[in-house]
């Protein structure tokens, strides 16, 4: 058995190992296991940049990582897919049957590294993020932003009650060096429109819209696997780098009833079939002709995030105004929540899961703050709930 502060992996060798020491440090401890040495040091940097992060250890391996955490005890882990000795679905099966932490999958950019690191997800990894490419600082500045938001996400998440963590009064806060560009709203994609001027076409039939970020693999399973085949067309925003976002869907289509896929751009999407937004791009609703379809647009970061969730939910509210029913499950943040409003401001039925339920309760809860929320119910009455609703008249 493992005991609070230890991991009962052993090995004959015992390799060199990064270990800081941070006798003041701040609220959520890291611990990176990677082997690539460069990948440590830029992980280190990007999350020692942000104020409420500190990385307290880097380790090459699982045996490695097992040895730090006799003596430390990490809020969070980062963890590669593949790494000598063990690799990293090994380690996550062991760590989550013995040692429940948080852990956030860090893959490279391979479609078998991301298909694995889809798998983590169902064997209890929080997130999953492609590792950084040096060089490219649009992209390093992006997901550096992220990448500490999926961290403290991660940290919020209770194994075997573990409490959240929560700051010392005496915890320094040292200088971010991650410059946090200004939190743009769905404006910056698709113009708001007023309700009054929001009507369905006549004849328009019901579409189902939902958004999800910590935790919302394993939501959209329990939802999705739950459809039946003759569903409304389905909407998905998951929060999700884009190398992990087909891989996913795929992986729910081989579970599903329904036909599930990621989205492309001027996609019909008929009845029966939930498309997944491709992470990097925006996803917009569009109604013509009779039949739904997918708009994909490139853009800055809405709410964070790219795909965002209130992005999809405006287009909803302009496109299919009283007609989509929409769902907001497990997430950090405020994602959505204004877009479920403004959902809601037109007489479309709204849904939001519930905290006991929730990974993380953010979203869901600033949607019901804001008014924007019908009825509020756990995971597994999702499912049931919106095929009721979409067989209501609008």
């Amino acid at each position: 058995m493992v005991s609070d502060k230890s991991c009962s992996f052993s090995t004959d060798t015992h390799a060199e190992s990064c270990f800081c020491t941070m006798p003041n440090a701040p609220t959520i401890r890291v611990l990176i296991i990677d082997d690539s040495v460069t990948v440590q040091k830029t992980l280190t940097k990007i999350l020692n940049s942000d104020p409420g992060i500190a990385v307290i250890g880097c380790a090459a391996d699982p045996y490695q990582a097992a040895e730090l955490m006799r003596t430390q005890a990490p809020d969070v882990i980062t963890l590669d897919v593949e790494m000598p000795r063990m690799d990293g679905l090994t380690f996550l099966r062991k760590l989550m049957r013995q040692h429940p932490i948080p852990v956030v999958m860090c893959s490279s950019l391979t479609l078998e590294n991301s298909a694995k690191a889809v798998q983590a997800l169902e064997l209890g990894a929080v997130e999953v993020f492609a590792k950084p490419r040096l060089g490219d600082a649009l992209q390093l500045e992006e997901i550096s932003i992220q990448f500490c938001d999926a961290i403290k996400a991660a940290a919020k998440v209770n194994f075997n009650n573990k409490p959240t963590p929560k700051p010392k009064k005496n915890d320094p806060a040292p200088h971010s060096a991650i410059k946090v560009p200004p939190k743009l709203n769905a404006d910056s994609i698709l113009p708001p429109k007023e309700a009054s001027f929001c009507r369905a076409a006549p004849g328009q039939g019901r579409v189902l819209v939902i958004g999800a970020s910590t935790g919302g693999t394993e939501a959209l399973k329990a939802v999705l696997t739950q459809l039946p085949s003759h569903c409304p067309p389905v909407f998905i925003v998951q929060h999700m780098p884009h190398q992990f976002t087909g891989p996913f869907a795929k992986r729910m289509n081989e579970l599903c009833a329904i036909q599930v896929k990621e989205a492309e751009h001027q996609e019909v999407v008929t009845p029966g079939m939930a498309v997944i937004a491709p992470g990097d791009r925006h996803m917009l609703l569009r109604y013509s002709a009779g039949s739904y379809r997918v708009e994909l647009r490139d853009g800055a970061l809405v709410s964070r995030h790219r795909p965002s969730v209130d992005v999809l939910f405006r287009s909803a509210a302009q496109f299919a105004p009283g007609v989509a029913v929409g769902a907001i499950l497990t997430g950090m943040g405020d994602d959505g929540a204004h877009g479920m409003w403004e959902m809601h401001q037109t007489g479309s039925p709204t849904v939001a899961q519930d905290e006991k339920s929730c990974v993380v309760f953010g979203m869901p809860k600033e949607a019901i703050a804001r008014g924007g929320v019908d009825t509020v119910i756990p995971l597994p009455n999702i499912p049931a709930k919106l095929m009721q609703l979409s067989s209501e008249k609008p």
